[in-house]
């Protein structure tokens, strides 16, 4: 009873200061801030009826109300969530402070709070959009502020599946502003007066600097995509269905663009009505389709659906009539809309009103009806007196209200006797029901004890008792002043609480002060008693002492670890341990950091436990908290453990996976755990888990693994790469990787390294030049990612253009390896091939090189070159990687530029067509073999090339002995010979195969034998060399020199005076067997074959002497020259026609005794003679099997072999002296065309045989 009383007299206060100080201060003088304070402190100390009606004074003077979770009435819940709608409308910025409240009040327990919640952010939602839409600059409260709407936005639709029907109905309304807001208006949209200054999409800027277009597009559709769905879904209910229906149609005439999907949504719902609806409800919402559609046809938009709309109206059984009257006409298009709207609104009777059971009634008539019933005590009694005061205050917000309290104490039966008594309610509302009603709970409230009547009569009886009852709530309301308690803290400043306390008394003037009474008795209770103080007994210890006392307490509690664990007590040991850390200086935390690095493992539960105490004491402080503490915690334990040399079984990985936050210094003493070689891959794979675990900071934790790529250590650098390649397949992180190392790569364009490659912060380019390890670093992730991503192969050439020597030399250097790994078939590196860059040429023939260095080109890209070449770069280098799989044709077309560029160039060139570049001769896949190669170069024109380039062409190819060995080389001679005319190189390489293979002497005879029936004098350069040759081959050569003509004879001995002596000397070594006296011999010829007199006058005792020792049948030559001289140009022509023709064995040489020996002067040959070597083919020693041999051509043939068959019959010697390979080989050829070349060359071999 006396707690009503002090109840009411507090109502009537607070409501009598609010109402009689409206005007001004009033007569205490409180400013505004004051009576704010005031009422705050009555609210929080008076019954939830009242609260209501002091809070509403307090919003009246725009304060921010009392923390929502502080008070559990439903109603004043609600009334706060009205209050966070007001204040934000006035003011946007207490957004920032009150979205967090309105979030948790978004999930409060009780529905009507949430449908406020829900009916309020439809309204905030609009309001903070603008709001960021407005601010240029976004500052992270902002941001973090937007980001908590659009979650709230998020987890209002997701309430479309809530179990409460009206929480889904008033979803079904956020989720259509929301719509309308994220879509664009258009010129037919139909706009209700009251949102035309609304925001929507198409307000908002596309280059806002935070909130962007295209997001909020795809959440708007996104959002119609939901409501779509849940409309037909089979089990939604009647209400829900009626309010889907009105949303749809508000946003097809709201958002034109939309009328497709909104018509086809009705078409379905008419087809595939819910099966869980009643007769009545469906009756229900086949009137609600029809009312919508034809609010949907009046729209200027609907013209292109009109057909579907009609249908769908006449299988509804509207009559057409009505369909042609709300069919949009063309003169009222831009005035329909409006007035649809309203039309459409007024026929939605059946939909319910979202807002009627939450509405907050205004109570102010409750301190009215006080002060009437205040005014009229006499004559009254106590019932009449409470029971107008009940009167005004039965609203339904508050019955319901009492209703929902009072089912806490009904019994779990229905008592029989109320079942008996129990009748309807009749005529519930009227105003006669409800003075019943009041009229009924004051005779309760009377009879016990209690209500305003009661307390009335009480203070017209005893008015002193009156101030008794005051007394004790004045002194409760000073008591929670002075701590600063729940009343004050929303207040929200201790100059403020100060102040309050100093003039909370006025705000409470009563006739007796509160405040007087009570200090004179405390203050004379101090005076007459001693009171024991402990302090006055003890001495304080010293900082020193008290440390100490500190550390040793601290140590005890960690060596008690054992003692403890048998106990069973070891997880207490561990909270107590925790907590008392946290409020420990940074010298005792060291202590129990060394105790737990004494052994980690078995002490990691208390390093966890100390972590997250850190963490929570940061989370505790709220916005004012720092992360000092607990990061300085953090890094002493990771540094620690990296201080310890094994850490196998990863408790580093397990620490800095479970820690709550990884801060900026934490994540440095990871990256520096990735540097030490010994614990990279360890480290880099914590970092992996970071990155995959915790995705709110992903790319904070991948971008130091992207630092380590570029790493100056290898193996550091080479791991951090195998991760990152291992999570650039991962598509969210596949961006971020290729923007990263396409960053490094621009890097490559500016003339000196940025700072950025020292460690700098900042991007700024230093005076260092670039290096060779600069560039590097740029292209390690890069070339990493290369094979991977063949499309990054464009952004290399188009830095490369751009970037200076030093740079594309280094980039030439370390492409080979991925340019090999992306492969010859990639369709980029083709593309790439085929629009080459200008400037980027050489990169391009670098990768040719690298992808043709050990296989040969494939097709595709042989074509791509060959395009490239003919139609844009005619730069024959881009040949040199493809020459092998161009046409024989092409490669002799190209010869003359190939053997013009850089020697080391041409070299490359030679050994790809010969297949050396490996070190050895593989010329399978080269469209030219050796042989041809040499001949090619021989018959380039010299107008094309310069003779010296020629040379040196020529001489690369002399120098792989391996390809062109002596059955090549006498091909190629044997072809040059051929020609007509003869290559002006032809004796030079004919000199050059003699010095590499000696063996050849005897086939070179047999060229310079076919020259001189060539007519070789008719070429001077060949000429000139003709004489070198025979010259060097002396004397082999002599039999050669005596076929010469007269004038050519001489012109030999005048430009080799010195083999005129030798030639005399040779024939005059002349038997008279040897010396055929020709018929009419010149001057010359017979100075040669004059020889000293023999005094053997005729032939028959020069064949009873002994024979001598047998001569090579070279000697047969210069005689059979001397007498056929004429006969040789006669049998030239013959020599072609006669195949196979061989002349009859020589007479001279038909016993063995009759043979010549050798020349003493044969032995001294100025060609050594090679070590065994494989034997010549027959078949690359014949030189034309088409023609026949004269017997001058013949005896030509026998310089340096044996006799034909025929001719040595009865020389039995000369065949043994030959090998049974040799003689096998030049059989089998003899039987087809008697080869003088085979003889030549085999020769040598019976020699080395024998």
């Amino acid at each position: 009873m006396a707690s009503s009383s002090g109840d009411s007299v507090t109502r009537r206060s607070v409501a009598s200061q609010f109402f009689t100080q409206e005007e001004g201060p009033g007569i205490d003088g409180m400013t505004t801030s004051e009576r704010v304070v005031d009422l705050l402190n009555q609210a929080a100390l008076i019954t939830n009826d009242s609260k209501i009606t002091v809070l509403k004074q307090v919003r009246a003077w725009g304060h921010p109300g009392p923390d929502p979770p502080s008070d559990k009435s439903i109603e004043v819940r609600k009334f706060v969530i009205g209050f966070i709608e007001e204040a934000c409308k006035r003011d946007i910025e207490l957004l920032l402070k009150l979205i967090a409240n309105l979030n948790m009040l978004l999930r409060d327990e009780n529905v009507n709070v949430v449908k406020k919640a829900i009916l309020t952010m439809t309204q905030l939602y609009k309001v903070a959009l603008q709001w960021m839409v407005k601010s240029r600059v976004i500052s992270e409260l902002q941001e973090a502020c937007w980001d908590m709407v659009s979650a709230m936005a998020g987890d209002i639709i997701l309430l479309l599946d809530s179990d409460n029907d009206g929480i889904r109905t008033h979803a079904i309304k956020f989720v259509e502003g929301l719509i309308v807001t994220l879509s664009p208006r258009m010129a037919d949209s139909e706009i209700p007066r009251r949102q035309e200054h609304d925001i929507s999409l198409d307000r908002i800027p596309r280059d806002h600097p935070y909130i962007q277009y295209n997001v909020l597009w795809e959440e708007g559709k996104a959002a119609l995509e939901q409501l779509l769905k849940f409309m037909v879904h089979p089990a939604i209910s009647s209400i829900n269905l009626t309010t889907a229906l009105g949303s749809l149609a508000n946003i097809a005439r709201q958002r034109p663009m939309f009328m497709s999907e909104v018509i086809q949504a009705y078409e379905t719902l008419h087809a595939n009505l819910p099966p869980t609806l009643a007769k009545s409800q469906v009756s229900s919402v086949r009137k609600n389709l029809k009312l919508h559609l034809l609010s949907v046809l009046k729209h200027p938009a609907s013209l292109e659906f009109q057909a579907q709309i009609t249908t769908l109206l006449v299988d509804l059984g509207t009559p057409q009539a009505e369909i042609a009257r709300n069919m949009p006409s063309s003169k009222d298009t831009r005035k329909r809309p409006r007035d649809d709207s309203d039309s459409t609104l007024k026929k939605m009777k059946l939909e319910p009103n979202l807002g009627e059971d939450d509405e907050d009634k205004d109570l102010e008539p409750g301190p009215s009806g006080t002060s009437k019933a205040s005014a009229q005590i006499s004559g009254q009694s106590d019932t009449d007196i409470t029971a107008e005061f009940l009167q005004p205050l039965l609203t339904p917000d508050n019955v319901a209200n009492l209703v929902l309290i009072s089912m806490v104490y009904l019994p779990e039966a229905m008592p029989a006797s109320f079942q008996a008594i129990y009748t309807p309610v009749e005529s519930a509302g009227t105003e006669a029901q409800i003075k019943h009603l009041a009229r009924l709970m004051a005779t309760q409230m009377t009879a016990a004890g209690l209500g305003p009547g009661v307390e009335q009569t009480k203070q017209c009886k005893e008015e002193p008792k009156e101030e008794k009852v005051v007394k004790p709530e004045s002194v409760l309301i000073k008591r929670r002043l002075s701590a600063q308690g729940q009343a004050i803290s929303v207040v929200g400043s201790l100059s403020s609480m100060s102040t309050l306390e100093e003039e909370a008394p006025q705000a409470k003037r009563r006739p007796e002060p509160i405040i007087p009474v009570t200090q004179p008795r405390l203050a004379g209770a101090g005076g007459r008693k001693k009171i024991f103080r402990l302090s006055d007994v003890l001495k304080p210890l010293t900082d020193a002492q008290v440390e100490a006392m500190k550390l040793g307490a601290v140590k005890r509690i960690l060596r008690a670890e054992k003692a403890v664990a048998c106990s069973g007590a070891a997880q207490v040991r561990i909270k107590i341990l925790a907590s008392l850390i946290t409020q420990f200086n940074s010298g005792l935390k060291a202590e129990v950091l060394s105790f737990i690095l004494e052994d980690v493992r078995a002490r990691l539960d208390l390093a966890f436990a100390w972590l997250y105490q850190e963490y929570n004491a940061y989370l505790a402080a709220g916005a004012s908290g720092s992360l000092d503490k607990y990061e300085d915690c953090l890094i002493r334990l990771l540094s620690g453990l990296q201080e310890k040399p094994d850490q196998k079984d990863g408790i580093f990985t397990k620490v800095v996976l479970e820690a709550p936050l990884i801060t900026e210094s934490a994540l440095e003493v990871i990256r520096k755990y990735c540097e030490d070689e010994s614990r990279t891959y360890l480290g880099m794979s914590t970092l992996r888990d970071l990155i995959f675990k915790r995705p709110s900071r992903q790319f904070q934790y991948l971008h130091v693994l992207l630092d380590l790529s570029s790493h100056e250590k290898d193996k550091v650098r080479s791991q951090a790469l195998l991760f990152i390649k291992r999570m650039y397949e991962k598509e969210q992180l596949r961006e971020y990787v290729e923007k990263f190392a396409l960053n490094y790569l621009q890097l490559l364009v500016h003339p000196n390294p940025p700072s950025v490659l020292f460690g700098a912060d900042k991007d700024t380019e230093v005076a260092a030049p670039w290096t060779e390890e600069t560039v590097k670093q740029c292209l390690y992730l890069y070339l990493a990612l290369l094979p991977q991503n063949h499309k990054l192969i464009h952004e290399l050439a188009a830095v490369y253009t751009e970037a200076i020597a030093d740079i594309k030399r280094t980039v030439l250097r370390v492409i080979e390896q991925p340019i090999r790994g992306m492969g010859m078939n990639s369709p980029e590196l083709l593309l790439l091939v085929e629009n080459c860059p200008k400037g980027a040429e050489t990169l391009v023939t670098r990768c040719l090189h690298s992808l043709t260095d050990k296989v040969p080109p494939s097709p595709e890209l042989v074509k791509r070159v060959r395009d490239l070449y003919h139609k844009r770069l005619p730069d024959v280098r881009f040949l040199i990687p493809v020459l092998n799989g161009l046409e024989k044709k092409e490669v002799i077309q190209a010869l003359p530029k190939l053997i013009k560029l850089n020697p080391i160039v041409v070299k490359e060139v030679f050994n790809r067509l010969l297949g050396t570049q490996h070190g050895e001769g593989n010329s399978a896949l080269s469209p030219l073999n050796p042989g041809e190669l040499l001949i090619a170069l021989h018959n380039i024109d010299s107008v094309k090339c310069d003779m010296k380039s020629i040379i040196k062409a020529t001489n690369l190819c002399f120098a792989e002995r391996n390809v062109y060995t002596s059955e090549v080389l006498a091909v190629v001679m044997q072809q040059l010979m051929e020609q007509s005319p003869l290559p002006m190189l032809l004796m030079r390489t004919v000199i050059q195969s003699l010095t590499m293979y000696p063996r050849l002497g005897g086939f070179v005879m047999n060229i310079l034998s076919r020259l001189i029936m060539k007519q070789v004098w008719k070429y001077p350069k060949v000429w000139e060399g003709f004489i070198k040759c025979c010259q060097r081959t002396k004397p082999q050569s002599f039999q050669v020199i005596l076929q010469l003509p007269p004038q050519q004879l001489g012109a030999v001995f005048d430009k080799c005076p010195e083999l005129r002596e030798p030639l005399l000397a040779h024939v005059r070594s002349f038997t008279p067997h040897q010396v055929p006296f020709p018929p009419t011999p010149g001057p010359l010829a017979s100075e040669l074959l004059c020889g000293p007199p023999h005094p053997q006058d005729d032939l028959e005792p020069l064949a009873l002497a002994p024979a001598p020792a047998p001569r090579p049948p070279q000697d047969l030559i210069g005689l059979r020259l001397a007498q056929e001289k004429a006969l040789k140009r006669q049998l030239e022509e013959e020599q072609k026609l006669k195949p196979g023709g061989v002349g009859a064995p020589s007479s001279s040489s038909s016993s063995p005794s009759a043979r010549p020996g050798p020349p003493p002067s044969e032995e001294a040959m100025d060609f050594r003679e090679e070590g065994p070597e494989c034997e010549t083919p027959a078949i690359f020693i014949s030189m034309d099997d088409d023609s026949g041999l004269t017997e001058a051509a013949l005896l030509d043939s026998s310089l340096e072999g044996p006799l034909p068959k025929e001719a040595a019959a009865g020389g039995l010697t000369s065949k043994e002296e030959r090998s049974p390979q040799t003689l096998a080989a030049i059989g089998e050829d003899a039987v087809k065309t008697p080869s003088p070349a085979a003889e030549d060359v085999g020769e040598p071999e019976a020699k080395g045989n024998s």
